[in-house]
């Protein structure tokens, strides 16, 4: 049974799992500087952003140990702080992209190939990911633990898929960033 709470962010939920994305596209492809803005790159962001990315990984484990072990405000505070890296990723993430140019990736033959599936998949799975981590995270401040459980089970895996797979590609790619 759906809960007052979930019904009263349904509608964000879906408007957000919508708007994010095709901001994020829209934004990706405004360069500043090519429009003629006098914008410095933003050359410094990718190993913050990969390190938040890596960072979201370890407490994603952290708030599963914890709730594993019954500690439940932990574990909300744990996923909060996810939350707030992944909004600090996207943001920085934009932000780079805005100001810099695209670096592409100057690897050859069957590791290009891997290169291209593991970032596929997690561009594919970061527009995913969003409804199922506001859907989870609003059962479980709304008290439906058992639904939340549920969904957890599906999120989490994709949400460590993410956060992983950025910190990869980022390592992937970093030898061919011009600076």
């Amino acid at each position: 049974m759906i809960t007052e709470e979930e019904k009263k962010y349904r509608k964000w939920i879906v408007l957000l799992s919508i708007v994010i994305p095709l901001a994020v596209a829209v934004l990706f492809g405004v360069n500043l500087r090519k429009l003629g803005y006098d914008v410095t790159p933003l050359s410094f962001l990718p190993p913050i952003y990969a390190t938040i990315n890596g960072l979201t990984a370890v407490l994603l484990f952290s708030a599963v140990a914890a709730i594993k072990q019954g500690k439940v405000k932990l574990h909300e505070n744990l996923v909060k702080v996810c939350m707030a890296c992944s909004l600090a990723f996207l943001v920085m993430y934009v932000a780079y992209h805005m100001t810099s140019d695209s670096t592409p990736y100057g690897g050859e033959g069957v590791i290009r190939y891997v290169y291209f599936f593991i970032l596929i998949t997690h561009i594919m799975l970061s527009i995913i990911i969003i409804p199922f981590v506001l859907f989870t995270f609003v059962r479980g401040i709304a008290g439906a633990y058992e639904r939340h459980k549920k969904l957890a089970r599906i999120t989490y895996p994709m949400w460590m898929y993410v956060a992983v797979t950025g910190v990869i590609v980022y390592l992937m790619i970093s030898p061919y960033y011009v600076h």
